[in-house]
């Protein structure tokens, strides 16, 4: 029986953080509405920074319990999963015209933020001077996302976020979020749990646990909220949801988890991060035609972290065939 507790702390984890960020979006999303907000401002923020919801409290869990290469794995593998394959399933379901704005700002802000991630993580640490480095360009890119959003609105494309039928009252969509925050909490717990027991029991270190398991459940909310609004043709919610998410990744939840004291990131190769920036710098490619994120740029991301998923689980067989021959 003790066996398999640590799968079902990963099941029923990705169940609550699932469910949880579901509620979470979609009562934030339906309170932004009131507000009259574009739907990109509501991409890069409300629904980014909800989706996120649950590597902030996955990470913030990992480093409070020492499990910093977990912490740090977390939000490398996620901000990967997050182009490569979330928005390259996307991509592939329907074409996606790619706003002016993102080019101009938002997508420069993801590139420069892989660029710190790399930098501050080169001799495998986070120090608590970088964590307040990180806090303090998220704070600057909030400040400028709520002038900008001041500029405009437009409270059409809602339903792409919060799902179909009204925005609801004040009042439940409060309870809504509340409710998605607890549950987030729970299942961060659980699968943190999980992902401990099984790099253990397996003989796997917890940057690859993190890098892969931790990573993919946690972004879950990203691919769902994507693909719904691929499907939709909402262009503006499935490209900046995961840019804001990637944003809000690196420049938020790193710097908390740095200024919670120095983490160690055992594990987390240079190798990680450089993809990390690769596919951040690969989001300029529509530029060049005509500002659409193409079937094949799609093919070409899911190529990449199929590839990158191999190369992760070849590097753990060889390590059990080592273990194995000292044994």
């Amino acid at each position: 029986m003790a066996a398999i507790m640590p799968y079902i702390f990963l099941l029923v984890g990705l169940v609550l953080l699932y469910y949880g960020a579901e509620w979470l979006v979609d009562a934030s999303a339906k309170l932004a509405l009131r507000l009259g907000v574009k739907p990109l401002m509501i991409g890069l923020t409300i629904v980014a920074f909800g989706t996120s919801a649950p590597e902030l409290v996955v990470s913030v869990q990992s480093a409070l319990e020492g499990a910093g290469a977990i912490s740090v794995g977390n939000v490398v593998g996620s901000n990967i999963c997050n182009i490569a394959l979330i928005l390259g399933l996307s991509a592939l379901i329907c074409p996606m015209l790619v706003s002016k704005q993102l080019f101009r700002f938002d997508i420069p802000v993801c590139l420069f933020a892989s660029g710190l991630l790399w930098f501050f993580l080169n001799d495998d640490d986070m120090e608590v001077w970088e964590g307040v480095v990180l806090l303090v360009f998220f704070a600057g890119y909030v400040a400028w996302s709520i002038a900008n959003a001041k500029k405009s609105g437009d409270p059409g494309g809602g339903e792409a976020v919060g799902g179909s039928g009204k925005p609801g009252s004040v009042a439940r969509n409060i309870i809504f979020i509340i409710a998605g925050l607890a549950l987030l909490v729970a299942g961060a717990h659980l699968l943190v749990k999980g992902a401990v027991e099984l790099a253990t029991d397996w003989g796997v270190s917890e940057a690859v646990i993190g890098l892969t398991i931790v990573a993919v459940g946690t972004s879950l909310p990203e691919l769902a909220t994507s693909v719904i609004a691929a499907i939709k043709r909402q262009n503006d919610i499935a490209i900046g949801n995961i840019v804001g998410s990637n944003i809000f990744n690196i420049l938020f939840i790193l710097g908390v988890v740095g200024v919670m004291g120095p983490v160690r990131a055992d594990g987390i190769l240079i190798r990680d991060i450089l993809l990390v920036i690769i596919l951040s710098a690969a989001l300029f490619v529509p530029l060049v035609i005509k500002r659409v994120m193409a079937r094949w740029v799609g093919a070409a991301f899911l190529i990449t972290y199929v590839a990158y998923i191999v190369v992760l689980c070849m590097e753990v067989a060889r390590s059990h065939e080592i273990t194995l021959v000292l044994m």
